[in-house]
């Protein structure tokens, strides 16, 4: 039996974080509907029964209902395979959401609260999805298989194994007692990071397209195969986008003139949207606000500064003042105790940015 599985779709998510460059926000909203179109696509191509989502499908506060019929248009693409959704904290199945007031497409099933268990011929399905933005005390532990000849598969959308507070307000699942009940592959949504290849048959595929800076990586969907004996799984990626990281030492840099030049000249991928982090020991004060209008690197939306003050030790010897009087008495500490250079005056520069932040 073949399935393919996603979660964390948030369709008309804001993307605030894109907000930097005029509307890459929207362009990001239309690719989310292109990715979920070539999902599609791929189900209807390869025949795929059964199309897993575990979660977060769209931002109940921010989707259109010209959203929903797009989705719901999507979905009767493909009559012949099954459509098995799980609402997440993000879009509950609530009174006023649209998988409680919408018409949908006659291949799509949604859990909720009277309907937990689907029978079909060779697997039966477990669903267990939230009906409130919170859920701090999940049912799944008192779930039962039915019948172990059966395929078994849980659908949910949660925090696996959370020992945070955070963690425990959206539906804390235990890997122990998934394992235990013996379900042959659990579908998970919530992580926007997939775990492929960490655990054989709990899995979180992560979101099919990511949100922002705290989404790395490549992201996609899972496509599985799965008999009562045998799971094989896949994580195809699907983002033509990627965020990424890089930093770029600022040393030697002696002006925000040529701070700027050289923020212009990182090199990026076309397809990359980049967070540029500022390290090492600057020169001058950087007002990272002041920056971004003169950027013209359009592929770097965040500058993130972790540099550090570089300290001329032997002028603040001379001050007269609380920083004057710890750096002349940490230098002459180095001379009469025979200390390394690098150590004191890394000692040095550790106190002073103390006394800095007061």
């Amino acid at each position: 039996m073949k399935f393919v599985h996603i979660a964390d779709m948030h369709l008309d998510c804001p993307f605030r974080s894109l907000n930097q460059i005029e509307g890459l926000s929207n362009i990001r909203r239309l690719e989310q509907r292109q990715i979920l179109k070539e999902i599609i696509e791929y189900i209807k191509e390869n025949q795929i029964p059964y199309f897993i989502i575990a979660g977060d499908l769209y931002e109940h506060e921010y989707v259109k209902y010209s959203t929903i019929s797009y989705l719901n248009n999507l979905f009767q693409m493909i009559p012949n395979t099954k459509i098995l959704i799980v609402p997440g904290n993000h879009d509950p199945y609530l009174k006023n959401s649209y998988y409680s007031t919408f018409k949908w497409s006659s291949n799509v099933f949604i859990f909720h609260q009277d309907q937990t268990i689907i029978e079909e011929q060779e697997v039966t399905f477990y669903g267990y999805g939230f009906h409130d933005f919170y859920c701090k005390n999940s049912e799944i532990e008192k779930m039962k298989i039915e019948n172990r000849d059966k395929i078994n598969i849980l659908i949910t959308h949660g925090s696996l194994d959370g020992a945070s507070d955070e963690d425990r307000q959206y539906n804390p699942i235990s890997s122990k007692v998934l394992k235990n009940i013996g379900f042959d592959y659990v579908a998970l949504g919530h992580i926007h990071k997939n775990n492929y290849g960490t655990s054989e048959r709990i899995i979180y595929p992560g979101s099919p397209i990511s949100l922002g800076f705290d989404e790395l990586g490549k992201h996609g969907m899972i496509v599985g195969e799965i008999t009562k004996d045998s799971l094989k799984t896949a994580f195809i990626p699907l983002d033509k986008r990627e965020f990424v990281e890089k930093e770029m030492k600022i040393d030697s840099i002696l002006s925000e003139e040529e701070l700027i030049e050289k923020i212009n000249e990182v090199e990026i991928e076309e397809c990359e949207l980049c967070k540029l982090i500022l390290s090492g020991k600057r020169n001058f004060e950087i007002n990272i606000s002041s920056l971004y209008p003169l950027i013209t690197n359009k592929h770097i939306l965040k500058i993130k500064d972790q540099t550090k003050q570089r300290y001329n030790l032997e002028e603040l010897a001379k001050e007269k003042s609380l920083k004057g009087f710890f750096v002349k008495n940490m230098l002459e500490k180095m001379q009469q105790e025979n200390i390394e250079k690098e150590i004191i005056e890394k000692s040095i520069e550790i106190g002073l940015d103390a006394l800095e932040k007061g």
